[in-house]
């Protein structure tokens, strides 16, 4: 008998003795039936009592956590304001290349900015040596000020991790309290048919594992800008 064959006979032993001493079989339908019961069900976790304020108030908490944890908050009264944004922050750090989502909403917008600019902006899947990207946020979660992002066809996940630096718009509408109800938010859009991929942001991306000491961009982009758009 092989190896592989003996762990998986073991590992067989070990569950039956322990079903019969819970007193449990197998084919426990009414227990099956209560599992299923409580996974349809979806119930809260504990949820922290400094998630539970008044919309403003989220959205307050959310720009405080944000910006603790190192992100850049620029505040727009409107998403048409996205792209004289995104060519004034690039500019001031002499950046030439924006490589973009393509979601409806950022492509029917007038870039005209970026090109007086002299800024190229490309729609594609994001490659190592890339500057800058763009994309559209899901939702921003207060109690950590975290961003809420998925995969999409218009939005790869390397454009969020690839790029030195992240642009993200974020609506104001989107901001929720806790992240249970961002995973609400995100089962009421999508139903079964979830997202391939489901990103969580919170500040650029570091690291103090080498001799302690914090260094920016560890695992992914060295800046996080939300774009802000308050609707």
């Amino acid at each position: 008998m092989s190896a592989e064959n003996t762990t998986a006979m073991s590992r067989t032993e070990i569950f039956a003795n322990i079903r019969r001493g819970l007193n449990r079989s197998e084919n426990d339908s009414q227990r099956q039936q209560t599992v299923e019961n409580r996974l349809a069900a979806r119930a809260d976790n504990l949820i922290p009592q400094r998630a539970q304020l008044p919309f403003a108030e989220q959205v307050d908490l959310f720009k405080a956590m944000a910006t603790e944890a190192v992100a850049e908050l620029i505040e727009l009264n409107s998403i048409d304001q996205v792209p004289q944004a995104c060519a004034d922050w690039l500019s001031r750090h002499s950046l030439k290349q924006l490589i973009s989502a393509s979601n409806k909403e950022l492509t029917a917008l007038d870039w005209s900015p970026l090109e007086q600019q002299q800024i190229i902006r490309t729609e594609r899947v994001a490659q190592a040596g890339d500057i800058a990207s763009l994309t559209l946020s899901f939702a921003g979660i207060a109690e950590t000020g975290t961003l809420m992002l998925h995969s999409s066809e218009q939005s790869p996940t390397t454009l969020n991790f690839l790029p030195d630096n992240h642009l993200v718009v974020l609506h104001r509408s989107s901001i929720v309290g806790a992240y249970e109800e961002a995973w609400k938010k995100l089962r009421e859009t999508f139903g079964n048919a979830m997202p391939r991929t489901v990103n969580m942001i919170t500040g650029p991306s570091r690291s103090a594992d080498i001799e302690q000491k914090l260094q920016m961009g560890a695992h992914g982009p060295k800046k996080l800008i939300i774009l802000l758009i308050n609707d």
